[in-house]
């Protein structure tokens, strides 16, 4: 008897079967990565957007209080999502005596909100700013 050698045709079907489970479960990490990255990608699109408008918001002591605000987002700066906000201001606290060029603390909520396929996702930041009382603050402030 000659020594053969190689694999047989039962080896071989056993290596492919083998090497095919293998396959399939990379495969599928893989796509759940995409996924997990995708969903990343989108929490930090978001992110960048709320703290662009959370710093308008802050900056701007001439936005309307106790009014709610809202717009969308530039389709070129989301990468094409449709993306938005809603933000309001309140007046959180007032000193006792009040008295113009006093300070006084404003609230500001911001709601990002965007689409993910078919789903709204959002989340919420909130903030605080100083400034300064305006006569206008203090005609509000009065009992009518």
């Amino acid at each position: 008897m000659r020594n053969r050698r190689g694999f047989t045709l039962l080896e071989m079907i056993v290596a492919t079967t083998i090497l095919g489970i293998a396959v399939v479960g990379l495969l599928s990490a893989i796509s759940g990565s995409t996924r997990n990255a995708i969903r990343l990608r989108e929490y930090d699109r978001a992110v960048q957007l709320a703290r662009l408008r959370m710093n308008d918001l802050l900056a701007d002591v001439k936005a309307p209080k106790n009014t709610t605000l809202s717009g969308t987002f530039d389709p070129q700066v989301t990468g094409g999502i449709e993306t938005g906000w809603r933000a309001m201001v309140t007046m959180a606290e007032i000193s006792p005596v009040k008295a113009p060029n006093d300070f006084t603390l404003d609230h500001v909520e911001l709601e990002v909100w965007w689409m993910a396929s078919t789903q709204r996702r959002s989340f919420r930041l909130e903030s605080y700013r100083r400034r300064r009382i305006t006569q206008e603050d203090l005609d509000e402030s009065r009992p009518k």
